[in-house]
């Protein structure tokens, strides 16, 4: 069953993935390569309410408020600096490395802040790679996961596409 979900001919992307249950975005993630290292501006998807007709409200509210996305530096240092705030100043900064899964101990890209950050110490972020470009992400506190997100390099798809993605609800 799992198999015949994975073989949708929809491609996957932030409105998708906004509108399944927490169990689906769990299966595209376990069924998701670590893939490489993201570089550059990352448009971001918060995705806090899986399966809620709330949950595209949420995401627009959190894009338009609270997290923009991130940048990961260019230099191959291993940075990732989130874009927050209405103005997507950069700030709370992660160091990103290759690392093991919470969710089924298979690689994954870690976001670590518990070195980097004075804010988000307590805070862990992976992600693996869905689809090109397109990367879901879970947050984690004290080992259990909170909420998902999603993050795509800009250079495919504009910001302004990613609004346009998230208002059309």
């Amino acid at each position: 069953m799992a198999n015949d979900f994975l073989r949708r001919v929809e491609p996957i992307d932030e409105r998708y993935l906004l509108d399944i249950k927490d169990s689906e975005l769990e299966l595209i993630y376990q069924a998701s390569p670590a893939g490489g290292l993201p570089q550059g501006s990352l448009a971001g998807t918060a995705i806090v309410l899986p399966g809620s007709p709330f949950n595209a409200a949420l995401a627009a509210a959190v894009r338009n408020t609270l997290w923009k996305g991130a940048v990961l530096d260019s230099d191959g240092a291993g940075v990732l600096t989130n874009r927050v705030t209405p103005f997507g100043a950069e700030a709370i900064r992660g160091a990103v490395n290759k690392s093991t899964s919470f969710i089924d101990g298979r690689p994954c890209t870690l976001v670590d802040y518990s070195r980097t950050s004075n804010i988000a110490w307590f805070m862990r972020g992976e992600i693996r790679l869905v689809t090109p470009q397109l990367y879901l992400g879970a947050v984690f506190i004290g080992g259990r996961r909170l909420w998902w997100f999603a993050m795509r390099a800009e250079s495919r798809r504009s910001t302004r596409e990613s609004l346009e993605i998230l208002t059309q609800y």
